[in-house]
């Protein structure tokens, strides 16, 4: 009968585990595909802030969203 128990509660924590980075890896990846903030967003944005985007200021702060991201998901090498 213990051991029916512990099984139990073997199989509900690996199952706990492996859904935790499933959902972490389909998140990352829907993330990466469909980004929070576009192009019309920023620029939205900026025009709120009293600026004049122009496409230019756009494309290098896309740019730098995107970088900032890869880094985020690439993990840290140890030395």
């Amino acid at each position: 009968m213990l051991w029916y128990i512990l099984i139990g509660i073997l199989c509900l924590l690996a199952g706990l585990a492996l859904g935790f980075f499933i959902a972490r890896r389909y998140m990352m990846t829907y993330l990466k595909k469909n980004p929070p903030i576009n192009e019309q967003m920023l620029q939205m944005m900026m025009a709120q802030m009293g600026m004049k985007p122009s496409q230019k200021k756009i494309n290098q702060m896309m740019n730098a969203m995107g970088k900032q991201q890869e880094k985020e998901v690439k993990p840290k090498k140890k030395k």
